[in-house]
């Protein structure tokens, strides 16, 4: 069995010295990949699974309110609004090889009515300033921009300073939306709408038919 690393926040996210291995070998391929942390958050439900996004972001953009486990040289970020969600979980790598990438077993399981699923969002008020900014971001920046990869990105909520979007076209099921979202969008969003703190995927993504990229195999 291998050991499992120490942290500043106890019981919130285990990692396996292979999965800390693989992951310090994808960080050093980063710029400036000293500042980076790894993040793990929730970012909806397949099936009576929770599914995340998994990506690398500045360690000194975390709150005091996000649970931060320090591995010695890097530290692993989960953001508040997943603490509960994740608390418990082992961060791992699949298959007993270790070949499978990287996977969270998570002993939680979701409770879908207290989770903004598709359904409940579809007739949100969006005339608030702050939904019509972000549409604006949208139309005027985000679309064109992933419209040569025959993507699309809609507003379908916002609810407590987090906005819930929509992918479609070949971003549904696309193996780098998490990407597209982490680092493309969600960046637009916040910085013409400084209110939003968090942005979130409700794309159905198993039932993408046409992804620009292959989903990934990790």
């Amino acid at each position: 069995m291998e050991s499992v690393f120490g942290s500043n926040d106890t019981g919130v996210l285990e990692v396996t010295d292979r999965a800390l291995s693989e992951i310090l070998d994808i960080r050093s391929q980063e710029p400036e990949p000293e500042k980076l942390a790894l993040w793990v958050e929730i970012s909806g439900v397949s099936g009576n699974s929770y599914s995340y996004d998994v990506y690398f972001q500045n360690k000194s953009d975390a709150s005091r309110d996000d649970a931060v486990v320090e591995l010695g040289d890097i530290a692993i970020v989960v953001p508040s609004t997943s603490v509960a969600s994740i608390s418990g979980s082992k961060l791992d790598l699949g298959g007993d090889d270790g070949s499978g990438g990287l996977m969270i077993v998570n002993p939680n399981s979701p409770v879908l009515d207290e989770l903004p699923l598709p359904e409940e969002l579809l007739n949100a008020d969006l005339s608030s300033p702050a939904a019509q900014e972000i549409i604006r971001v949208l139309q005027e920046e985000i679309n064109p921009a992933i419209a040569s990869h025959g993507g699309r990105a809609d507003l379908v909520a916002v609810s407590d300073s987090i906005a819930y979007l929509r992918l479609s076209g070949g971003c549904q099921g696309c193996g780098m939306a998490s990407v597209t979202l982490s680092q493309g969008i969600e960046v637009a969003i916040k910085e013409a709408v400084p209110e939003i703190t968090a942005v979130r995927d409700v794309t159905d993504h198993l039932h993408g038919s046409n992804p620009y990229y292959e989903a990934s195999k990790k």
